[in-house]
């Protein structure tokens, strides 16, 4: 039996299976007849061709989708991400890494605020067997069948928890964990997500959904944006601009770095009364970690607005990672064991 762990945020989609991880963004689009599918030269940064027919509909997902497609669609919903995104987008991440019929138990997870409404539509969406097409980059079509035997879905903070209590045979390596208060700040592209782990254990008081993603700071740029060149851009295409401080909008370089600035100092402010006004009650809390891409981006403005022991995500990894990793971290603690 096979574990996968997958995490479908509203900005990027991850799946792992332990050895590797596959991200792409959470875009679905029409598939277009490409005419001219040869690949000239090897690019810098490979990404997964993700072209999928389901249910009789040929569609493309994530970067092949932002490029390619005429019709692109992406949400900001909840409601929305659960009942028509999910089930495409996590069929896509494990059709990257799931063999024809090979049976996979499946954990992944939903902000806490929507944790109660969604999770038992999540773990019916996802269980079962789904027959799909897989077209590579050639055209070659191939069928498929994606066996999922068990879902577990759980908050999805936790999965950060997870991944710094458990290694990678499902045993927990580092005790402090166990026995200590941690506060989480999860701080995805859409939502922020607050949550308390009292000694492993899930603490409603301590725990709320709010949408401070980074999404708010991407909306304060792209606005500023559409004033200076009168484009106005979705936002996930800004990823590259932000990370880089600059866009180019017809042949005009702009430099987006004090918008950046600007805007991620109010998006920092914002989370950190968030947190004092949740956690008033918790002054006993041990170690607060700031996990998610939007807390790594955001940790140095974030920082010195936080008090206490506050655990900054792990230089060199991914910090958009941290969830997916903990998920299967999880299930082989659950399964294997």
């Amino acid at each position: 039996m096979e574990i996968r762990g997958i995490d479908i945020g509203f900005g990027f989609t991850k799946v792992s299976n332990g050895r590797e991880f596959q991200l792409f963004k959470s875009v679905i689009g029409e598939a277009a007849d490409i005419q001219f599918r040869e690949q000239l030269l090897k690019p810098l940064t490979p990404e997964p061709h993700l072209q999928l027919e389901i249910d009789g509909h040929s569609i493309y997902v994530g970067e092949l989708a932002e490029r390619q497609s005429k019709g692109r669609a992406y949400t900001l919903d909840q409601d929305q991400m659960v009942a028509k995104f999910a089930k495409t987008l996590a069929l896509a991440g494990l059709s990257l890494m799931t063999e024809r019929n090979v049976p996979i138990q499946l954990v992944t997870g939903l902000p806490v605020s929507y944790y109660r409404r969604h999770k038992d539509e999540l773990g019916r969406l996802l269980t079962g067997r789904h027959a799909l097409k897989v077209v590579d980059l050639a055209g070659n079509v191939q069928e498929t069948v994606i066996s999922v035997d068990k879902v577990r879905v759980i908050p999805q903070p936790f999965g950060s928890v997870f991944d710094l209590i458990f290694n990678d045979i499902g045993k927990a390596s580092d005790k402090r964990f166990l026995t200590e208060k941690i506060g989480v700040v999860d701080i995805g592209f859409r939502t922020a997500d607050f949550t308390i782990c009292d000694k492993t254990r899930y603490s409603e008081r301590g725990s709320q959904t709010t949408d401070s993603g980074v999404a708010k700071a991407f909306a304060m740029v792209a606005a500023a944006l559409q004033d200076q060149s009168g484009v106005n851009i979705e936002l996930y295409r800004l990823y590259d601009p932000v990370s880089k401080g600059s866009i180019k909008i017809h042949g005009k370089t702009y430099d987006l770095k004090p918008l950046i600035q600007h805007a991620f100092n109010q998006l920092a402010t914002t989370i950190a009364s968030e947190v004092e006004r949740l956690w008033a009650d918790d002054w006993d809390i041990d170690t607060v970690v700031v996990t998610g891409g939007g807390g790594a981006v955001l940790y140095p403005s974030l920082r010195p607005m936080l008090r206490g022991d506050v655990l900054a995500c792990e230089s060199g990894k991914d910090a958009r990672l941290n969830n997916v990793r903990g998920y299967w971290k999880y299930g082989v603690h659950l399964w294997n064991r």
